[in-house]
């Protein structure tokens, strides 16, 4: 078993050479190397907030494994914090803060990393907003952008700036960063925005998540700012065919595309893509930018 040194820490890593991604030969030692190549803009989205693995051993074609808690054998330098408001029993979850921690998680094959919100030190407090844009069975990203600006010029009008990120799928993730609020607030209030969408785009736009009316139609996701709810990180690989990648996008880009391929963002590209534009959101971590829900 081969052992590297991150930053002082010593690291035992297993199975570099096992395929994560059939479908393109993609390897657990290319994730690994990704998430290094993308790590100096994904860690400040990860800092402060307990991440949930979306770990597969066996690649994507397998078992998932869904970790809240922090997986056994975890080295004793792996900072992890206690949980207490968002469930039953305390969840002791991981803090990733740094590029050994980050390595560590990505040599179990967590491939997917998810968090809420709000970060430990104000708990069940959001200090995000999100909307996930879930396409239905005939719609797609480009309906999903349709939505998307809407959202945003709906935001807006509440001084509230939106930032648009690729789900890693077909859909769109968008974010702001809010002053500290009640997570039961800031769900209230993007259901209300999601229900005005919808009125506003009835033939496109669906705040609820019943089956029967997705069909060519774009889910307004608000549940995922639930206390208890995570999203997939910015940068984070996806457990997709391809080793997709959930993509910070500028809305010039986003409102240029005239092919669903032009929003799809895979690993292999991504360091190239960082280099040349830097973290595209960055302004959800300058605090000039916080602004306050309505009415808060």
């Amino acid at each position: 078993m081969p052992f590297t040194e991150v930053e002082g820490r010593r690291l035992a890593l297993s199975n570099l050479d096992k395929v994560l991604y059939p479908a393109t030969g993609f390897t657990k030692g290319e994730a690994l190397h990704y998430y290094v190549s993308v790590a100096d803009v994904l860690l400040p989205h990860l800092r402060g907030r307990p991440v949930s693995f979306l770990r597969y051993p066996d690649g994507v074609d397998s078992t998932a494994f869904f970790a809240k808690n922090v997986p056994p054998g975890a080295p004793d330098w792996v900072t992890v914090h206690e949980i207490t408001k968002v469930s039953s029993t305390p969840l002791q979850q991981v803090l990733i803060h740094d590029l050994a921690t980050l390595v560590w998680a990505a040599n179990l094959a967590a491939l997917e990393l998810h968090t809420p919100q709000w970060r430990v030190e104000h708990e069940v407090h959001a200090d995000r907003l999100v909307f996930d844009l879930d396409p239905g069975p005939g719609a797609g990203v480009l309906e999903c952008r349709t939505v998307a600006l809407w959202l945003r010029e709906r935001l807006a009008a509440d001084d509230i700036t939106l930032l648009p990120k690729t789900s890693g799928g077909k859909g769109l993730h968008l974010l702001a960063s809010i002053e500290v609020t009640p997570s039961s607030t800031v769900s209230a209030y993007a259901k209300r925005a999601a229900q005005e969408a919808e009125r506003a785009m009835p033939d496109l736009a669906l705040s609820r998540m019943a089956k029967a009316l997705r069909p060519g139609k774009v889910f307004v996701d608000h549940s995922q700012n639930a206390a208890a709810k995570t999203t997939a990180a910015p940068y984070t690989l996806r457990a997709k065919q391809q080793p997709s990648v959930s993509a910070p996008l500028t809305w010039d880009e986003l409102l240029a595309a005239e092919h669903p391929d032009e929003l799809a963002f895979s690993a292999p590209g991504m360091p190239a893509r960082v280099k040349r534009t830097g973290d595209l959101l960055e302004p959800l971590l300058d605090p000039a930018l916080v602004r306050p829900l309505p009415g808060t």
